[in-house]
């Protein structure tokens, strides 16, 4: 009988010092809440969970629509992000502009497919502090655990196009 005790004593100690399922999955969406606050926002204004964007490489893009490079170089992110969407990559917009109205505009019209941290939310700031945003257009590349891939995802975009997603998620 004490074998028998000591033998489900054990098993109970193993059991309970094994992380619950899909704790380790938790731990990595836990970045993307963080980083971005629970939801985001469409360019329709509609609310989307940031965990959506769990196991996929993130480009964070500070833009505004009253910036003259900005308004260049949004068309060919564009363009780029609907060509590699599909491999897991999305695109987090923090708006530089000055009020809410400006950046559901700048949206709208540009037809960002992506997501955007809400114009009310306190981490637009906090994101781009973290970074150390000061000038825009900025294109920061995350890797799939919130890690920092890059800070010259604008510069590979412009002069690699879609090869830019190949470069960033082979690097070690």
């Amino acid at each position: 009988m004490n074998f028998h005790k000591g033998l489900m004593l054990l098993l109970l100690a193993a059991v309970f010092a094994m992380p619950a399922f899909g704790q380790e999955e938790v731990k990595k969406e836990n970045w993307l809440e963080k980083r971005f606050g629970k939801e985001l926002v469409n360019a329709k204004g509609e609310k989307v969970a940031a965990a959506t964007l769990a196991g996929k490489t993130v480009g964070i893009y500070f833009s505004a629509h009253w910036c003259p490079p900005c308004r260049k170089f949004t068309p060919q992110l564009v363009a780029f992000r609907d060509a590699v969407a599909k491999q897991n990559f999305e695109i987090v917009f923090v708006s530089f502009d000055k009020n809410k109205e400006a950046m559901e505009g700048y949206m709208k019209e540009t037809k960002m497919g992506w997501l955007a941290i809400p114009f009310d939310a306190a981490q637009r700031k906090a994101v781009a502090d973290e970074f150390g945003v000061h000038s825009i257009p900025t294109l920061i590349i995350l890797d799939k655990d919130g890690k920092k891939i890059t800070d010259k995802g604008r510069a590979d975009v412009t002069t690699k196009g879609n090869e830019a997603l190949k470069a960033w998620t082979t690097q070690k």
